[in-house]
This record gives C-alpha cells, sequence and structure tokens, in this order.
C-alpha cells in the first residue's frame, strides 16, 4: 500500500517547475523509505533526530538503510533541540547536540537546532508554517538558517 502511494505522489500529482522537493518520512527504515528510493532518484536524505541516544540510535538505522541503496546524506537537524520559556530561559529537556555529534561523527553536514515552540505544531496542523506565518518568531530564524544550509550542499543539483 505505501509503494502504491509513493507512486501515485510522485507519477500522478503535477507539480510544475520545483527547486526541490522534500519528503517528510516516518523514522527508521521501513517500507516508505525503501519505496521512495526505488521508485524516484533521490540526490539526498536528510535526517531529523531528537538530541538524546534513544533518537540517535533510530537515526543510525536510517543513515544505514541510505548508505545501502547509495542515498548519500546531505546533513542532519536536531529537532525540539531547545525549548525558550516565556522568561526567555533556555532549557534543553531532551539534552543537546547529539545531532551535531552525530553529523561530526558519520561526517555529514550540522544542517542546524530546530527548538520546540508551540506555533510550529500549530502551523502544521493549520496548514500555516510558522516561516511563513511568524518569520521572526522564536524558530523562524531557526528554520530558516537550516533550509540555507541544506540549499548550499554540494549534493543538491
Amino acid at each position: 500500500m505505501i509503494m502504491k502511494t509513493i507512486q501515485q505522489f510522485i507519477s500522478e500529482v503535477e507539480w510544475g517547475t520545483l527547486d526541490y522537493l522534500l519528503v517528510d518520512l516516518p523514522p527508521g527504515t521501513g517500507d516508505a523509505q525503501l519505496s521512495l528510493c526505488q521508485t524516484v532518484p533521490l540526490d539526498g536524505g536528510v535526517i531529523v533526530t531528537t538530541p538524546q541516544e534513544a533518537s540517535l540510535g533510530v537515526v543510525r538505522k536510517g543513515i544505514a538503510m541510505f548508505e545501502k541503496v547509495n542515498v548519500p546524506i546531505l546533513g542532519i537537524v536536531e529537532n525540539m533541540s531547545y525549548f525558550i520559556t516565556p522568561n526567555c530561559d533556555r532549557v534543553e529537556i531532551f539534552g543537546h547536540g547529539g545531532g551535531r555529534a552525530e553529523a561530526e561523527r558519520k561526517k555529514v553536514p550540522f544542517l542546524g537546532e530546530i527548538p520546540i515552540y508551540l506555533k510550529i505544531r500549530e502551523g502544521g496542523d493549520t496548514g500555516h508554517p510558522v516561516v511563513a506565518a511568524d518569520p521572526d518568531s522564536a524558530p523562524g530564524p531557526a528554520i530558516s538558517e537550516a533550509g540555507r544550509n541544506l540549499a548550499r550542499s554540494p549534493g543538491l543539483r
């Protein structure tokens, strides 16, 4: 079912002219990732992790799967990297730096740290991404920086 959905998504949607097509997949090494790798030529994969070791274990399996199918890793993003309280204190709920350390270990670019921020979830739920709806909010610059870092990746055509 996943394979058919991905094939339909790629071949039957009129995308128009795109600079990039990013596909957000669930974590891991499941059918969705393999189906996408088998359906379209990929310039690379972006790995998103949270800082703690439990997440990094899944990330390592995902990286290994992409390496097996010759899909280069364009970089790693650390999501839920920190939280800024209403008093402007930075709290690292899930630890900090795991994504950067893994990028260094794998010798791939570290693309950025994205904070936990309620408007990210709200924007996703309503279809109004926080970068477009409130670009100056706490996560706006962080998300924009990660996107710019990805766009500069030598692996992208």
